[in-house]
């Protein structure tokens, strides 16, 4: 029972955050006392993400492979999510983000601490071609899970404007405009990246998996997503797209991203595992 001590105090630091948070979220800002939490904040998510990396690089490769189990994948993609939260945090005012990001990392960390599932790929995968199409992928995935979490709170943004009622109510939003040119950067990096993984995995399949392109419904969600996102970024190019199309488009092409890399993982490790059992 001693190997679950690190992940409780990951996921305890987290949760304090987000709770603190929202105790604190009734504070005029600019204040001591609100400055003051929110660098008490800032200093102990760094602390968890530097603790949370190192579990997950060590749980990651302790079995002699490439870790890719769906609770630890998950929890990487929220990990990297967090991050890039608390990077972003440190020139715009996004501290509202960490009362939705951080409580899923927590569980995740915690439901990755009991190894329910696990998948090792074998040792002649875990080449550098294939950490890297997999480092990539996942950074990818993060991105745009941190452009979901951020299109909602702009959506939520939206409905305060226009005063229409909402069921979570955050003080400290940058302006919109704001929010939305952040949307826009970090999906235009995602798209990098997504194409990067996609190309990656189809024009060296086989050295990448042992197995030459197929088009398994994990491939087909992906294209779709991609090609959601490549629309997006056309018409916010062309037409100047923002407000609710820019977030619809950006939670659509989300869910396909969800449904590719989450659903492939849950048919193989859970419903194909019970039909087998």
């Amino acid at each position: 029972m001693l190997y679950l001590i690190p992940y409780l105090v990951v996921a305890f630091i987290y949760m304090a955050v987000a709770v603190d948070f929202w105790r604190t979220a009734k504070l005029k800002p600019n204040t001591n006392e609100a400055t003051q939490s929110l660098k008490l904040h800032s200093a102990m998510i760094a602390l968890g993400l530097i603790l949370h990396g190192a579990l997950l690089y060590r749980d990651i490769f302790a079995f002699g492979g490439f870790n890719l189990g769906l609770l630890y994948a998950l929890s990487a993609i929220l990990w990297l999510t967090a991050l890039i939260y608390w990077l972003a945090s440190r020139s715009h005012a996004l501290h509202s983000l960490q009362a939705f990001v951080l409580p899923p990392t927590a569980i995740f960390v915690l439901l990755s601490a009991m190894h329910i599932t696990r998948y090792v790929p074998p040792a002649e995968n875990t080449s550098f071609l294939f950490i890297a199409h997999v480092a990539i992928a996942m950074l990818a995935y993060s991105l745009f899970t941190f452009a979901a979490l951020h299109a909602a709170l702009m959506a939520i943004v939206e409905r305060s404007l226009h005063n229409k009622p909402t069921l979570v109510k955050l003080p400290s939003f940058p302006p919109l405009m704001v929010m939305e040119n952040l949307l826009f950067k970090v999906i235009r990096l995602g798209f990098i990246l997504l194409t990067l993984t996609l190309f990656s995995g189809m024009l060296f399949s086989e050295a990448i998996f042992g197995e030459p392109l197929q088009f398994t419904h994990k491939v087909i969600f992906s294209i779709a997503s991609w090609c959601i996102y490549a629309w997006l970024l056309y018409g916010r190019f062309r037409h100047g797209w923002r407000g609710k199309i820019a977030i619809r488009w950006t939670l659509f092409g989300f869910v396909l991203l969800l449904l590719a890399y989450v659903g492939s993982h849950f048919v193989l490790e859970i419903l194909l595992k019970r039909s087998l059992s």
